[in-house]
């Protein structure tokens, strides 16, 4: 995907975010997002929004493989750390939160709310475990072209509650 289109997804799913999840779920609930890699869609011009406008955000923290995410307090311009894969996260001086919206990254993604990430499992154990607490909503963030017809799971896998896609908000079913 030539870099113009991707940017000007990423700046429209920035508009349509900000006003859909403030709508949606109000002011007073904590989002996760997370800090693109590669080619992936990029979440900054988002979370800067949701930052202008007051929303608590929070990055997701590896804690080792096979256990879930950690989060820890972020905003725009905080010091990181660098983990695994160069992935920048919150430095641990930063405080433990406990999200209620969480932004997903995928590689693709269908409308029963199925995604593929990038196989590590992180953030199907995660979302078990803060849905065992109390509820969350899990978005994917994707371009259009992400979104496919089907993708295969397996019992483990977390569903996806909604898509968030240049052309707006999509709930999925199951």
């Amino acid at each position: 995907m030539p870099a113009a289109v991707r940017t000007e997804g990423s700046a429209r799913i920035a508009k349509l975010g900000l006003g859909w999840l403030g709508a949606t779920w109000g002011k007073g609930a904590v989002v996760s997002g997370f800090l693109s890699i590669g080619e992936e869609l990029d979440t900054a011009p988002l979370l800067a929004a949701l930052h202008a406008a007051g929303t608590a955000l929070c990055l997701p923290v590896m804690q080792g493989r096979g256990k879930p995410l950690l989060f820890r307090a972020w905003a725009p311009g905080d010091a990181m750390a660098t983990a695994v894969w160069g992935i920048q996260q919150p430095i641990p001086e930063r405080p433990v939160c406990e999200p209620d919206i969480l932004l997903v990254p995928l590689l693709a993604a269908d409308r029963r709310g199925f995604r593929l990430g990038y196989g590590g499992g992180f953030f199907d154990r995660t979302i078990r475990a803060l849905r065992l607490n109390k509820p969350v909503v899990a978005i994917g963030l994707a371009f259009d072209e992400q979104v496919v017809d089907a993708v295969p799971h397996l019992d483990y896998d977390e569903p996806l509650d909604w898509l968030l896609t240049p052309s707006g908000p999509s709930r999925c079913g199951r």
